[in-house]
């Protein structure tokens, strides 16, 4: 009866081993913009090479030197507006924004101003500053920068899949309107498509 026992008890400290041994993950730090696609999806490389990409073709149209000659030499004022995520997946498009927000900014070619949930945000302390700051430090409302310019946009996608292979297609659409006119001054696009074999699907 004790043999039964002991070989028992050895086999549940073999079996508890065992999972302890494949529940151990390595974590390896890498460089943030490194390139790794794992599942094949929607991911920071692809928002932050997008954004750049399209601000840098955006910047670079004729409708800028135009307005920048319409204005006196005074850079434009773009604010970003709504993008949408029509695709597939779930997609923070906050990061997208924020990755072309940085990609407008770092260019110096525009002045850009808060979006419509940070201005609320902004509001909201200029009405505390009134009834709390100091004469000296509080600052005034009313003297907010207009926006010229509007970026808004959208991101689809089409899945093609057939038994263990699937094909992604992922299309941003950008456009630049006048705030004032309601003119669409540029439109542009990027197409990104992924293949992914048998192993990278998941049936």
């Amino acid at each position: 009866m004790s043999r039964i026992l002991n070989t028992l008890i050895i086999c549940v400290a073999t079996v508890a081993l065992i999972g302890c041994a494949s529940n151990n993950k390595k974590v390896t730090r890498i460089e943030s913009d490194s390139v790794i696609d794992l599942s094949g999806k929607w991911n920071d490389t692809d928002s932050r090479l997008v954004a750049d990409e399209m601000i840098q073709d955006c910047i670079a149209r004729p409708w800028y030197d135009k307005i920048l000659q319409a204005k006196n030499g005074t850079l434009p004022t773009v604010v970003i507006g709504d993008v949408r995520n029509k695709s597939h997946e779930h997609i923070n498009v906050e990061t997208f924004i924020k990755d072309m927000e940085r990609a407008l900014i770092n260019s110096g070619k525009v002045d850009f101003v808060a979006n419509a949930e940070e201005r609320g945000e902004l509001r909201a302390e200029l009405a505390s500053q009134s009834g709390n700051a100091t004469e000296e430090s509080r600052k005034e409302a009313g003297q907010e920068i207009g926006a010229d310019l509007m970026l808004t946009g959208s991101l689809n996608s089409i899945v093609d899949q057939d038994g263990g292979e699937q094909v992604i297609f992922y299309q941003i659409d950008l456009q630049l309107v006048d705030i004032q006119t309601h003119k669409t001054i540029w439109i542009g696009d990027k197409k990104i498509k992924k293949y992914m074999s048998r192993d990278a699907v998941k049936m």
